[in-house]
Protein backbone atom coordinates (compact mmCIF):
# COMPACT_ATOMS: atom_id res chain seq x y z
CA UNK A 1 0.00 0.00 0.00
CA UNK A 2 1.28 3.47 -0.93
CA UNK A 3 0.41 6.42 1.25
CA UNK A 4 -0.08 9.77 -0.54
CA UNK A 5 2.99 11.91 -1.15
CA UNK A 6 1.30 15.02 0.29
CA UNK A 7 0.02 15.47 3.83
CA UNK A 8 -1.93 18.68 3.14
CA UNK A 9 -5.50 17.65 2.35
CA UNK A 10 -7.08 18.65 -0.97
CA UNK A 11 -10.76 19.60 -1.19
CA UNK A 12 -12.25 19.56 -4.72
CA UNK A 13 -15.56 21.04 -5.81
CA UNK A 14 -17.56 18.64 -7.95
CA UNK A 15 -19.28 19.98 -11.05
CA UNK A 16 -19.94 19.20 -14.71
CA UNK A 17 -16.22 19.04 -15.54
CA UNK A 18 -15.44 16.23 -13.12
CA UNK A 19 -18.66 14.39 -12.24
CA UNK A 20 -17.96 11.25 -14.28
CA UNK A 21 -16.73 8.21 -12.33
CA UNK A 22 -13.60 8.00 -14.48
CA UNK A 23 -12.45 11.57 -13.81
CA UNK A 24 -13.35 11.30 -10.13
CA UNK A 25 -11.24 8.17 -9.84
CA UNK A 26 -8.28 9.95 -11.44
CA UNK A 27 -8.73 12.92 -9.11
CA UNK A 28 -8.67 10.62 -6.08
CA UNK A 29 -5.49 8.95 -7.33
CA UNK A 30 -3.99 12.41 -7.92
CA UNK A 31 -4.69 13.48 -4.35
CA UNK A 32 -8.33 14.48 -3.73
CA UNK A 33 -9.29 13.81 -0.09
CA UNK A 34 -12.62 15.64 0.16
CA UNK A 35 -15.30 16.06 -2.51
CA UNK A 36 -17.26 19.29 -2.05
CA UNK A 37 -20.80 19.36 -3.38
CA UNK A 38 -22.08 22.91 -3.75
CA UNK A 39 -25.80 22.73 -3.03
CA UNK A 40 -26.31 26.25 -4.39
CA UNK A 41 -26.51 24.73 -7.87
CA UNK A 42 -28.23 21.77 -9.49
CA UNK A 43 -31.13 19.60 -8.43
CA UNK A 44 -31.51 16.63 -6.12
CA UNK A 45 -31.17 14.11 -8.94
CA UNK A 46 -27.82 15.58 -10.03
CA UNK A 47 -26.48 15.71 -6.47
CA UNK A 48 -27.64 12.16 -5.78
CA UNK A 49 -25.76 11.02 -8.87
CA UNK A 50 -22.64 12.91 -7.78
CA UNK A 51 -22.69 11.32 -4.33
CA UNK A 52 -23.07 7.86 -5.84
CA UNK A 53 -20.22 8.42 -8.31
CA UNK A 54 -17.89 9.77 -5.61
CA UNK A 55 -18.54 6.77 -3.36
CA UNK A 56 -18.02 4.30 -6.21
CA UNK A 57 -14.77 5.97 -7.32
CA UNK A 58 -13.42 6.01 -3.74
CA UNK A 59 -14.25 2.34 -3.34
CA UNK A 60 -12.43 1.42 -6.56
CA UNK A 61 -9.32 3.35 -5.51
CA UNK A 62 -9.51 2.01 -1.96
CA UNK A 63 -9.43 5.41 -0.26
CA UNK A 64 -11.69 7.19 2.20
CA UNK A 65 -13.05 10.30 0.47
CA UNK A 66 -15.25 12.58 2.55
CA UNK A 67 -18.23 14.38 1.03
CA UNK A 68 -18.66 17.98 2.15
CA UNK A 69 -22.14 19.31 1.35
CA UNK A 70 -21.92 23.09 1.14
CA UNK A 71 -25.15 24.87 2.07
CA UNK A 72 -25.86 28.10 0.12
CA UNK A 73 -26.90 30.28 3.05
CA UNK A 74 -28.47 33.67 2.57
CA UNK A 75 -26.22 35.07 -0.14
CA UNK A 76 -27.66 38.18 -1.74
CA UNK A 77 -27.71 37.77 -5.50
CA UNK A 78 -28.67 39.58 -8.64
CA UNK A 79 -31.88 38.17 -10.13
CA UNK A 80 -32.56 37.01 -13.66
CA UNK A 81 -31.36 39.66 -16.12
CA UNK A 82 -33.50 40.52 -19.11
CA UNK A 83 -30.46 40.32 -21.33
CA UNK A 84 -27.09 38.89 -20.47
CA UNK A 85 -24.37 39.58 -20.14
CA UNK A 86 -25.32 43.08 -19.07
CA UNK A 87 -22.49 45.54 -19.61
CA UNK A 88 -22.15 48.18 -16.91
CA UNK A 89 -20.17 51.19 -18.08
CA UNK A 90 -18.16 53.46 -15.77
CA UNK A 91 -19.97 56.74 -15.12
CA UNK A 92 -23.40 55.50 -16.19
CA UNK A 93 -26.36 55.02 -13.83
CA UNK A 94 -28.22 51.81 -12.99
CA UNK A 95 -31.15 50.97 -10.75
CA UNK A 96 -31.08 48.01 -8.38
CA UNK A 97 -34.54 46.92 -7.30
CA UNK A 98 -36.41 44.11 -5.62
CA UNK A 99 -39.52 45.27 -7.47
CA UNK A 100 -40.03 42.83 -10.33
CA UNK A 101 -42.36 45.23 -12.10
CA UNK A 102 -39.67 47.89 -12.65
CA UNK A 103 -39.43 49.03 -16.27
CA UNK A 104 -36.28 51.16 -16.30
CA UNK A 105 -34.00 49.99 -19.15
CA UNK A 106 -31.04 50.07 -16.76
CA UNK A 107 -32.92 48.04 -14.15
CA UNK A 108 -31.05 45.20 -12.39
CA UNK A 109 -33.24 42.84 -10.34
CA UNK A 110 -32.04 41.89 -6.87
CA UNK A 111 -33.16 38.85 -4.84
CA UNK A 112 -33.24 40.78 -1.55
CA UNK A 113 -36.45 42.52 -0.56
CA UNK A 114 -34.86 44.89 1.97
CA UNK A 115 -32.03 46.23 -0.17
CA UNK A 116 -33.34 49.79 0.14
CA UNK A 117 -33.30 49.49 3.96
CA UNK A 118 -29.71 48.24 4.05
CA UNK A 119 -28.11 51.10 2.11
CA UNK A 120 -27.99 54.89 2.16
CA UNK A 121 -26.66 57.52 -0.24
CA UNK A 122 -22.90 57.09 -0.49
CA UNK A 123 -22.97 53.34 0.28
CA UNK A 124 -20.77 51.09 -1.85
CA UNK A 125 -22.29 48.04 -3.50
CA UNK A 126 -20.15 45.35 -5.10
CA UNK A 127 -21.35 42.90 -7.75
CA UNK A 128 -19.72 39.74 -9.11
CA UNK A 129 -17.21 39.12 -6.28
CA UNK A 130 -16.22 42.77 -6.17
CA UNK A 131 -15.24 43.17 -9.82
CA UNK A 132 -18.06 45.69 -10.36
CA UNK A 133 -18.41 48.64 -7.98
CA UNK A 134 -21.45 50.90 -7.60
CA UNK A 135 -22.08 53.96 -5.41
CA UNK A 136 -25.60 54.64 -4.13
CA UNK A 137 -26.87 58.04 -5.30
CA UNK A 138 -30.43 58.02 -3.96
CA UNK A 139 -33.23 55.70 -2.86
CA UNK A 140 -36.85 55.77 -3.90
CA UNK A 141 -39.20 53.08 -2.61
CA UNK A 142 -37.68 49.70 -3.52
CA UNK A 143 -35.34 51.30 -6.07
CA UNK A 144 -31.71 51.99 -5.29
CA UNK A 145 -30.22 54.32 -7.91
CA UNK A 146 -26.49 53.94 -8.34
CA UNK A 147 -23.55 55.30 -10.31
CA UNK A 148 -21.16 52.80 -11.85
CA UNK A 149 -17.69 53.41 -10.39
CA UNK A 150 -16.04 50.30 -11.87
CA UNK A 151 -17.85 48.63 -14.74
CA UNK A 152 -17.82 45.21 -16.30
CA UNK A 153 -19.97 42.38 -17.57
CA UNK A 154 -22.65 41.02 -15.25
CA UNK A 155 -24.48 37.68 -15.44
CA UNK A 156 -27.69 36.59 -13.74
CA UNK A 157 -27.51 35.35 -10.14
CA UNK A 158 -24.06 36.77 -9.42
CA UNK A 159 -23.38 37.84 -5.84
CA UNK A 160 -24.05 41.26 -4.34
CA UNK A 161 -22.12 42.59 -1.33
CA UNK A 162 -22.71 45.68 0.82
CA UNK A 163 -19.69 46.03 3.14
CA UNK A 164 -20.57 47.29 6.60
CA UNK A 165 -24.31 47.29 6.00
CA UNK A 166 -26.94 45.81 8.30
CA UNK A 167 -28.49 42.87 6.51
CA UNK A 168 -31.99 41.74 7.39
CA UNK A 169 -31.33 38.07 6.66
CA UNK A 170 -30.84 34.88 8.64
CA UNK A 171 -27.56 33.09 7.83
CA UNK A 172 -29.31 29.71 8.09
CA UNK A 173 -32.40 29.59 5.90
CA UNK A 174 -35.31 27.18 5.64
CA UNK A 175 -33.87 26.17 2.27
CA UNK A 176 -30.56 25.28 3.97
CA UNK A 177 -32.40 22.97 6.35
CA UNK A 178 -34.25 21.30 3.47
CA UNK A 179 -30.95 20.71 1.68
CA UNK A 180 -29.44 19.36 4.90
CA UNK A 181 -32.24 16.85 5.20
CA UNK A 182 -31.61 15.70 1.64
CA UNK A 183 -27.89 15.35 2.35
CA UNK A 184 -28.43 13.38 5.54
CA UNK A 185 -30.82 11.02 3.73
CA UNK A 186 -28.05 10.38 1.20
CA UNK A 187 -25.56 9.52 3.94
CA UNK A 188 -23.70 12.85 4.09
CA UNK A 189 -22.68 13.89 7.61
CA UNK A 190 -20.42 16.91 7.01
CA UNK A 191 -21.90 20.27 6.04
CA UNK A 192 -20.43 23.66 5.23
CA UNK A 193 -22.52 26.56 6.57
CA UNK A 194 -22.29 29.80 4.61
CA UNK A 195 -22.35 33.43 5.75
CA UNK A 196 -22.46 32.63 9.45
CA UNK A 197 -22.02 35.50 11.90
CA UNK A 198 -22.06 33.87 15.33
CA UNK A 199 -21.85 30.55 17.17
CA UNK A 200 -25.64 30.32 17.38
CA UNK A 201 -25.77 29.82 13.60
CA UNK A 202 -23.71 26.65 14.00
CA UNK A 203 -25.84 25.44 16.89
CA UNK A 204 -29.03 25.93 14.85
CA UNK A 205 -27.71 23.56 12.17
CA UNK A 206 -26.50 20.99 14.70
CA UNK A 207 -29.76 21.21 16.61
CA UNK A 208 -31.78 20.57 13.46
CA UNK A 209 -29.74 17.44 12.73
CA UNK A 210 -30.06 16.23 16.32
CA UNK A 211 -33.84 16.59 16.18
CA UNK A 212 -33.73 14.36 13.10
CA UNK A 213 -31.73 11.76 15.02
CA UNK A 214 -28.47 12.54 13.20
CA UNK A 215 -24.99 13.56 14.36
CA UNK A 216 -23.18 15.80 11.90
CA UNK A 217 -19.95 17.76 11.58
CA UNK A 218 -20.14 21.43 10.66
CA UNK A 219 -17.55 23.45 8.77
CA UNK A 220 -18.04 27.15 9.49
CA UNK A 221 -17.38 29.30 6.43
CA UNK A 222 -15.77 32.60 7.42
CA UNK A 223 -16.77 35.18 4.82
CA UNK A 224 -18.31 38.09 6.74
CA UNK A 225 -16.81 40.74 9.00
CA UNK A 226 -19.08 39.65 11.86
CA UNK A 227 -17.71 36.11 11.64
CA UNK A 228 -14.14 37.40 11.95
CA UNK A 229 -15.17 39.49 14.94
CA UNK A 230 -16.85 36.49 16.64
CA UNK A 231 -14.28 33.94 15.49
CA UNK A 232 -13.34 32.41 18.84
CA UNK A 233 -16.98 31.72 19.74
CA UNK A 234 -17.56 30.22 16.29
CA UNK A 235 -14.40 28.13 16.70
CA UNK A 236 -15.73 26.65 19.93
CA UNK A 237 -19.02 25.64 18.29
CA UNK A 238 -17.81 24.42 14.89
CA UNK A 239 -15.95 21.21 14.02
CA UNK A 240 -13.85 22.87 11.34
CA UNK A 241 -13.25 26.19 9.60
CA UNK A 242 -13.21 27.31 5.98
CA UNK A 243 -11.60 30.66 5.15
CA UNK A 244 -13.79 31.60 2.17
CA UNK A 245 -11.71 34.41 0.73
CA UNK A 246 -14.08 35.32 -2.10
CA UNK A 247 -16.81 37.05 -0.15
CA UNK A 248 -14.42 37.83 2.71
CA UNK A 249 -12.33 39.92 0.31
CA UNK A 250 -15.40 41.96 -0.60
CA UNK A 251 -16.95 42.29 2.85
CA UNK A 252 -13.62 43.49 4.27
CA UNK A 253 -10.75 45.50 2.78
CA UNK A 254 -9.04 43.13 0.37
CA UNK A 255 -5.60 44.17 1.61
CA UNK A 256 -6.53 42.83 5.07
CA UNK A 257 -7.36 39.32 3.84
CA UNK A 258 -3.80 37.83 3.93
CA UNK A 259 -3.28 38.74 7.59
CA UNK A 260 -6.82 37.65 8.49
CA UNK A 261 -6.05 34.32 6.83
CA UNK A 262 -2.88 33.87 8.87
CA UNK A 263 -4.58 34.76 12.15
CA UNK A 264 -7.56 32.46 11.56
CA UNK A 265 -5.33 29.54 10.56
CA UNK A 266 -3.16 30.06 13.62
CA UNK A 267 -6.12 30.22 15.99
CA UNK A 268 -7.68 27.10 14.42
CA UNK A 269 -4.41 25.23 14.87
CA UNK A 270 -4.14 26.23 18.52
CA UNK A 271 -7.57 24.81 19.26
CA UNK A 272 -7.21 21.68 17.12
CA UNK A 273 -9.85 22.51 14.51
CA UNK A 274 -9.08 21.53 10.91
CA UNK A 275 -8.95 24.62 8.69
CA UNK A 276 -9.46 24.90 4.92
CA UNK A 277 -8.09 27.76 2.83
CA UNK A 278 -10.39 28.38 -0.13
CA UNK A 279 -11.11 30.47 -3.22
CA UNK A 280 -9.07 31.10 -6.37
CA UNK A 281 -6.04 29.08 -5.32
CA UNK A 282 -5.26 27.85 -8.86
CA UNK A 283 -7.83 29.93 -10.72
CA UNK A 284 -5.86 30.21 -13.96
CA UNK A 285 -5.93 26.41 -14.35
CA UNK A 286 -9.58 26.65 -15.37
CA UNK A 287 -8.24 27.32 -18.86
CA UNK A 288 -4.50 26.60 -18.62
CA UNK A 289 -2.45 23.52 -17.84
CA UNK A 290 -0.12 25.51 -15.56
CA UNK A 291 -0.88 27.99 -12.76
CA UNK A 292 0.67 31.41 -12.33
CA UNK A 293 3.68 31.83 -10.08
CA UNK A 294 1.56 33.94 -7.75
CA UNK A 295 -1.00 31.13 -7.38
CA UNK A 296 1.74 28.63 -6.55
CA UNK A 297 3.05 31.02 -3.90
CA UNK A 298 -0.48 31.46 -2.53
CA UNK A 299 -0.90 27.70 -2.04
CA UNK A 300 2.57 27.33 -0.55
CA UNK A 301 2.09 30.21 1.88
CA UNK A 302 -1.23 28.81 3.11
CA UNK A 303 0.53 25.50 3.85
CA UNK A 304 3.39 27.29 5.61
CA UNK A 305 0.78 29.22 7.62
CA UNK A 306 -0.50 25.87 8.92
CA UNK A 307 -3.63 25.22 6.88
CA UNK A 308 -4.86 21.64 7.05
CA UNK A 309 -6.45 21.69 3.61
CA UNK A 310 -6.51 23.70 0.41
CA UNK A 311 -9.59 23.92 -1.78
CA UNK A 312 -10.29 23.98 -5.51
CA UNK A 313 -13.57 25.53 -6.66
CA UNK A 314 -14.26 26.41 -10.29
CA UNK A 315 -10.88 24.88 -11.20
CA UNK A 316 -12.34 21.39 -10.81
CA UNK A 317 -16.08 22.11 -11.07
CA UNK A 318 -16.09 23.76 -14.50
CA UNK A 319 -12.43 23.97 -15.52
CA UNK A 320 -10.85 22.27 -18.51
CA UNK A 321 -8.26 20.36 -16.48
CA UNK A 322 -9.76 19.10 -13.21
CA UNK A 323 -7.51 16.05 -12.74
CA UNK A 324 -4.38 17.96 -13.77
CA UNK A 325 -5.23 20.74 -11.32
CA UNK A 326 -5.43 18.26 -8.44
CA UNK A 327 -2.10 16.80 -9.50
CA UNK A 328 -0.55 20.30 -9.55
CA UNK A 329 -1.97 21.10 -6.11
CA UNK A 330 -0.50 17.87 -4.79
CA UNK A 331 2.94 18.61 -6.23
CA UNK A 332 2.99 22.11 -4.69
CA UNK A 333 2.04 20.62 -1.33
CA UNK A 334 4.77 17.98 -1.49
CA UNK A 335 7.53 20.49 -2.18
CA UNK A 336 6.26 22.98 0.41
CA UNK A 337 5.91 20.37 3.15
CA UNK A 338 9.64 19.63 2.85
CA UNK A 339 10.31 23.16 4.13
CA UNK A 340 7.94 23.11 7.12
CA UNK A 341 10.41 22.03 9.81
CA UNK A 342 10.37 24.29 12.85
CA UNK A 343 8.05 26.82 11.24
CA UNK A 344 6.93 29.84 13.27
CA UNK A 345 3.46 28.29 13.46
CA UNK A 346 4.83 25.14 15.14
CA UNK A 347 6.90 27.18 17.58
CA UNK A 348 3.90 29.31 18.54
CA UNK A 349 1.82 26.20 19.15
CA UNK A 350 4.46 24.80 21.48
CA UNK A 351 4.50 28.11 23.38
CA UNK A 352 0.70 27.97 23.59
CA UNK A 353 0.89 24.51 25.17
CA UNK A 354 3.34 25.84 27.74
CA UNK A 355 1.02 28.77 28.47
CA UNK A 356 -1.90 26.40 29.09
CA UNK A 357 0.30 24.40 31.45
CA UNK A 358 1.21 27.56 33.37
CA UNK A 359 -2.49 28.41 33.71
CA UNK A 360 -3.38 24.90 34.89
CA UNK A 361 -5.58 24.37 31.83
CA UNK A 362 -3.56 21.66 30.09
CA UNK A 363 -5.34 18.36 29.54
CA UNK A 364 -3.72 14.93 29.60
CA UNK A 365 -4.38 14.41 25.85
CA UNK A 366 -2.63 17.75 25.19
CA UNK A 367 0.40 16.51 27.13
CA UNK A 368 0.37 13.22 25.21
CA UNK A 369 0.19 15.00 21.84
CA UNK A 370 3.10 17.27 22.82
CA UNK A 371 5.19 14.32 23.98
CA UNK A 372 4.48 12.50 20.73
CA UNK A 373 6.05 15.42 18.87
CA UNK A 374 9.05 15.46 21.23
CA UNK A 375 9.57 11.76 20.49
CA UNK A 376 9.40 12.31 16.73
CA UNK A 377 12.00 15.09 17.10
CA UNK A 378 14.38 12.82 19.02
CA UNK A 379 13.89 9.49 17.26
CA UNK A 380 13.51 8.32 13.69
CA UNK A 381 9.80 7.52 13.90
CA UNK A 382 8.13 5.82 10.94
CA UNK A 383 4.50 6.45 11.96
CA UNK A 384 2.38 7.84 14.73
CA UNK A 385 -0.49 5.40 15.29
CA UNK A 386 -3.65 6.52 17.05
CA UNK A 387 -6.55 4.17 17.80
CA UNK A 388 -9.43 6.62 18.19
CA UNK A 389 -13.14 6.83 18.86
CA UNK A 390 -13.66 10.53 18.13
CA UNK A 391 -10.50 11.49 16.22
CA UNK A 392 -9.54 14.08 18.83
CA UNK A 393 -6.09 12.64 19.58
CA UNK A 394 -5.17 12.52 15.90
CA UNK A 395 -6.29 16.14 15.49
CA UNK A 396 -4.31 17.26 18.54
CA UNK A 397 -1.16 15.70 17.09
CA UNK A 398 -1.93 17.00 13.59
CA UNK A 399 -1.79 20.59 14.94
CA UNK A 400 2.00 20.29 15.12
CA UNK A 401 2.26 19.22 11.45
CA UNK A 402 4.73 16.35 12.11
CA UNK A 403 6.90 15.01 9.30
CA UNK A 404 5.67 11.44 9.68
CA UNK A 405 2.15 10.21 8.92
CA UNK A 406 -0.45 9.90 11.64
CA UNK A 407 -2.28 6.61 11.04
CA UNK A 408 -5.68 6.87 12.71
CA UNK A 409 -7.58 3.61 13.28
CA UNK A 410 -11.25 3.85 14.16
CA UNK A 411 -14.26 1.57 14.32
CA UNK A 412 -16.48 4.49 13.28
CA UNK A 413 -16.96 5.47 9.63
CA UNK A 414 -17.88 9.04 10.59
CA UNK A 415 -14.64 9.50 12.56
CA UNK A 416 -12.57 8.27 9.62
CA UNK A 417 -14.39 10.53 7.19
CA UNK A 418 -13.88 13.69 9.23
CA UNK A 419 -10.18 12.96 9.73
CA UNK A 420 -9.82 13.42 5.96
CA UNK A 421 -9.72 17.16 6.71
CA UNK A 422 -6.72 17.00 9.06
CA UNK A 423 -3.14 17.48 7.90
CA UNK A 424 -1.02 14.35 7.82
CA UNK A 425 -3.75 12.01 9.09
CA UNK A 426 -4.47 8.84 7.10
CA UNK A 427 -7.63 7.19 8.48
CA UNK A 428 -8.29 3.44 8.53
CA UNK A 429 -11.70 1.98 9.23
CA UNK A 430 -10.98 -1.12 11.29
CA UNK A 431 -12.94 -2.79 14.06
CA UNK A 432 -10.73 -4.60 16.61
CA UNK A 433 -11.44 -8.03 17.95
CA UNK A 434 -11.94 -8.63 21.66
CA UNK A 435 -8.21 -8.68 22.41
CA UNK A 436 -7.98 -4.96 21.63
CA UNK A 437 -6.19 -2.70 19.20
CA UNK A 438 -2.54 -3.67 19.54
CA UNK A 439 -2.41 -6.87 17.50
CA UNK A 440 -5.05 -5.68 15.05
CA UNK A 441 -3.02 -2.56 14.22
CA UNK A 442 0.25 -4.44 13.82
CA UNK A 443 -1.44 -6.96 11.54
CA UNK A 444 -2.86 -4.09 9.46
CA UNK A 445 0.54 -2.40 9.17
CA UNK A 446 2.17 -5.60 7.97
CA UNK A 447 -0.71 -6.57 5.68
CA UNK A 448 -0.49 -3.19 3.94
CA UNK A 449 3.33 -3.34 3.70
CA UNK A 450 3.66 -0.12 5.69
CA UNK A 451 6.40 -1.30 8.05
CA UNK A 452 9.53 -3.38 8.01
CA UNK A 453 11.74 -4.79 10.75
CA UNK A 454 13.43 -2.16 12.97
CA UNK A 455 10.96 0.57 12.08
CA UNK A 456 9.97 2.61 15.13
CA UNK A 457 6.34 3.59 15.60
CA UNK A 458 4.53 5.52 18.33
CA UNK A 459 1.18 4.18 19.53
CA UNK A 460 -1.12 6.31 21.67
CA UNK A 461 -3.60 4.60 23.99
CA UNK A 462 -6.40 5.20 26.44
CA UNK A 463 -5.00 2.65 28.85
CA UNK A 464 -6.41 3.92 32.14
CA UNK A 465 -9.41 6.00 31.07
CA UNK A 466 -12.09 3.98 29.33
CA UNK A 467 -13.97 6.76 27.55
CA UNK A 468 -13.88 8.52 24.16
CA UNK A 469 -11.11 11.10 23.95
CA UNK A 470 -9.40 9.57 26.99
CA UNK A 471 -5.92 9.05 25.53
CA UNK A 472 -3.55 8.95 28.49
CA UNK A 473 -0.37 7.14 27.40
CA UNK A 474 1.97 6.47 24.53
CA UNK A 475 4.37 3.69 23.69
CA UNK A 476 7.33 3.47 21.32
CA UNK A 477 7.57 0.18 19.50
CA UNK A 478 10.37 -1.21 17.35
CA UNK A 479 8.97 -3.58 14.77
CA UNK A 480 10.64 -6.95 15.18
CA UNK A 481 10.93 -10.30 13.51
CA UNK A 482 7.99 -12.65 13.31
CA UNK A 483 5.37 -9.97 12.81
Amino acid sequence: MMLPYHKTKIVCTIGPACSSPEILETMIRNGMNVARINLSYGNYEEKRRDIKNICEAARRVGRIVTILADLPGQKIRVGKLRQEPATLVKGEHVTLSSDESATDKNYIPVEYKKLAESVKPGSTIYLNDGFIELRVENIGGNNVNCKVIIGGELLSHKGLNIPGAKLFVSPVTDRDLELMEFGMQEGVDTFGVSFIEKAEDIMKVKGYAKNKGKAIKVIAKIERAEAVKNFEDILSAADGIMIARGDLGVEMPIADVPMIQKKLINKSNLYGRPVITATQMLESMKTNTRPTRAEVSDVANAILDGTDAVMLSEETAIGNYPAETVEMMSSIAVETEKQKDESNQSQELRLFIKTLAGQGKLTIPDVISRNVIVATDMLEIRYIVTPTETGSTARRISRFKPNCWILAYSRHDSTCRFLSFSYGVFPFFLAPKKEGWYDVILDSLHKNDLVKNDDKIIITEGRFVNKPGGTDSLGILTVGEGR
